[in-house]
C-alpha cells in the first residue's frame, strides 16, 4: 500500500500552503483520510479527517477557520490548504489512511505517509 504525500516547504507567517496526499494499492475500502502532525518531543495530533463515504469533515480547534480538507472526486486523494499560516503550525504533516471491509463495515489496517515538513517562519 502506498500514502504519497506531497507539498509543504517554507512560507512566511500569514501565508499559504496546499498538501496533496493518493493512497493505492490497498485490497480495503479507504474509510477515511486525513492529516496529522508532530513536532520533535510531542505526540502526534489530528489537524483534520475526511470520511471518504459520506464527506464528513473534522478539524482541530486550532487550525478550525484556516485549514480547508477536501477530496478529489472518485479517487483516494486527499488536499489540505492551509491558510493565515502561524509559527505554531510548524511541524511535520503526515497523510493517515483508515480502511475498512467493503460491505461488512470491520476497521481494516491504517497506513501513514511518509510525512512532509512545514515550517512557518516569524
Amino acid at each position: 500500500v502506498e500514502v504519497v504525500e506531497s507539498g509543504g516547504g517554507l512560507v512566511e507567517a500569514g501565508g499559504s500552503l496546499d498538501l496533496t496526499c493518493t493512497t493505492s494499492g490497498s485490497h480495503f475500502g479507504v474509510k477515511t483520510m486525513g492529516w496529522y502532525r508532530q513536532v520533535p518531543g510531542n505526540q502526534r495530533e489530528l489537524v483534520a479527517t475526511f470520511d471518504m463515504g459520506n464527506g464528513d469533515t473534522n478539524y482541530a480547534d486550532s487550525v478550525k477557520g484556516r485549514f480547508v480538507i477536501s477530496r478529489e472526486n472518485g479517487k483516494n486523494t486527499i488536499y489540505l490548504r492551509m491558510n493565515t499560516l502561524i509559527p505554531e503550525d510548524t511541524a511535520i504533516y503526515y497523510c493517515n489512511v483508515v480502511t475498512e471491509v467493503v460491505g461488512w463495515g470491520t476497521r481494516g489496517p491504517e497506513y501513514w505517509g511518509q510525512g512532509t515538513q512545514v515550517t512557518v517562519s516569524s
